[in-house]
């Protein structure tokens, strides 16, 4: 492993790496203005995102959020349905409080100064400094898996990557290469490049900086950068009933805080262990409604966090007829809704909740329109 890379090395790898973005970058659509919102969204979005399927939810975004105000005005669900299948929900929640505090402090434009934008609810570190360098085009460096990735393999960083010596060797160095007045270009060059060359599999026939790159002499580039050994995956099992009357779904909302908050699902259980069937039905009896499995649905897999959910869907009736209005008052203060089946795509849902409801109401959809030609 090397601490610092000579200031002459330094100075011919900056410029190769420039040269190179100029040649090969992406056409983004927030590479168009480079206005402080868009750089922002984009990047909150592109955290755990792949960049097609956030450059997507970006323009879907745009398209009904074009300003901060436009978000600070919204409703939190209506937040949630356009975040919806992004995932990490507390970051589409800090945005919206971010906007708010925005419009609130500084009139609903983005402040240009560290201290202005550490201070808005979910701006980290990271996210700091990409709006610094990318938006204002302030000298400071953004510091992502990709541009740690870069830096491992340059330096041949021998230690876990997210170590603090690690994360310091690799920030210093970032910043040490940074060529004053070039740290828009160069920050999205360093991210752009550990992306689409230095990736998890280096393409290093390809790669403008083979020459300086230390774990390419050494021939380790594979094995950089080194992770700590990751936590095991726990699998989770749950339960859900969909329950029809008067051409609605019944829905709950789940709490505010924990996972997938304020959000709308179809009742059950978020872990069961045993007869899955069984525990369902106890659990809707439990919430006052006493009900019978007509026909299972099947099942979804979603992975969050460290956990893998495999989660079972049934079909559900209840052992008495009963309206709406009466189902509501049994549920007492348990909060719930009844949505018209066809109108489930307006309400924020769990990924898993939204496969479901796709996969059941999308082909019940269908039937009900070919009957109508028959």
């Amino acid at each position: 492993m090397i601490t610092t890379i000579p200031d002459d090395i330094g100075l011919c790898l900056s410029s190769a790496l420039l040269d190179w973005f100029s040649l090969h970058k992406r056409p983004l659509p927030w590479r168009e203005h480079y206005t402080p919102y868009e750089v922002w969204i984009s990047e909150v979005m592109l955290q755990q995102t792949q960049m097609e399927r956030g450059v997507a939810y970006f323009q879907r975004w745009m398209r009904r959020f074009p300003d901060i105000r436009s978000v600070a005005e919204a409703g939190e669900e209506e937040i949630l349905r356009y975040w919806e299948g992004l995932g990490y929900y507390r970051r589409a929640r800090f945005l919206h409080q971010a906007a708010k505090a925005v419009v609130e402090r500084h009139g609903g434009e983005l402040p240009s100064s560290r201290e202005g934008l550490a201070a808005l609810p979910g701006l980290g570190a990271y996210t700091v400094d990409a709006v610094l360098s990318i938006a204002f085009g302030q000298d400071v460096v953004p510091v992502d898996a990709n541009v740690e990735r870069v830096f491992s393999r340059l330096l041949d960083i021998d230690i876990p990557i997210r170590r603090k010596a690690a994360a310091e060797l690799v920030r210093n160095e970032a910043r040490h290469l940074l060529p004053p007045g070039r740290a828009r270009d160069y920050a999205q060059a360093l991210m752009e490049f550990g992306a689409l060359v230095c990736g998890k599999a280096p393409k290093c026939a390809e790669c403008p900086l083979a020459a300086w790159c230390e774990a390419r002499r050494l021939g380790v580039e594979r094995e950089r950068p080194v992770k700590e050994q990751a936590s095991e995956t726990i699998p989770v099992t749950s339960a859900h009933g969909i329950l029809l009357c008067e051409k609605h779904v019944l829905l709950f909302q789940r709490p505010a805080s924990g996972l997938w908050g304020n959000m709308w699902e179809f009742p059950g259980l978020d872990s069961v262990a045993g007869d899955v069937q069984s525990a369902l039905l106890a659990a809707w009896k439990k919430a006052g409604l006493a009900a019978e499995v007509l026909a299972p649905l099947g099942t979804v897999s979603h992975g969050y966090t460290n956990h893998r959910l495999t989660a079972h869907f049934f079909r559900l009736a209840l052992d008495e007829a009963l309206a709406m209005q009466d189902i509501s008052e049994k549920l007492g203060d348990i909060p719930h809704r009844f949505v018209p089946w066809e109108k489930l795509g307006e309400l924020a849902m769990p990924a898993h909740h939204r496969k479901m409801a796709e996969r059941y109401f999308l082909r019940r959809k269908r039937a009900h329109a070919e009957q109508l030609y028959l």
